[in-house]
């Protein structure tokens, strides 16, 4: 059987304007976002770098992960990410 990769990630604009979003491209999901390819709330507010993504095997437990966070307070949303990339850095520049 495949293995297949879908992602959960939370991507954040200069002004710290969060979005959580999920696809099964996390490379190609990036670029588009921080080329403004789709217009919308991620290009409107300047939403471009990475700054968390999480792996799961299947969809639907990206998608129920996703809705998890995305019913978060923010101050748990930013505690998350600082857990792991502390300075905000943009890993898809990585």
């Amino acid at each position: 059987m495949p293995r297949y990769q879908f992602w959960v990630y939370i991507m954040c604009s200069s002004t710290g304007v969060l979005y959580i979003g999920v696809t099964n491209d996390i490379e190609r999901r990036a670029i588009e976002h921080k080329r403004k390819q789709t217009p919308g709330f991620t290009a409107k507010y300047n939403v471009t770098r990475l700054v968390h993504c999480e792996e799961f095997q299947y969809i639907d437990q990206a998608i129920a992960r996703e809705k998890e966070l995305k019913g978060w307070r923010r101050d748990m949303k930013v505690a998350l990410i600082e857990s792991e990339n502390p300075e905000w850095i943009d890993i898809a520049a990585e």
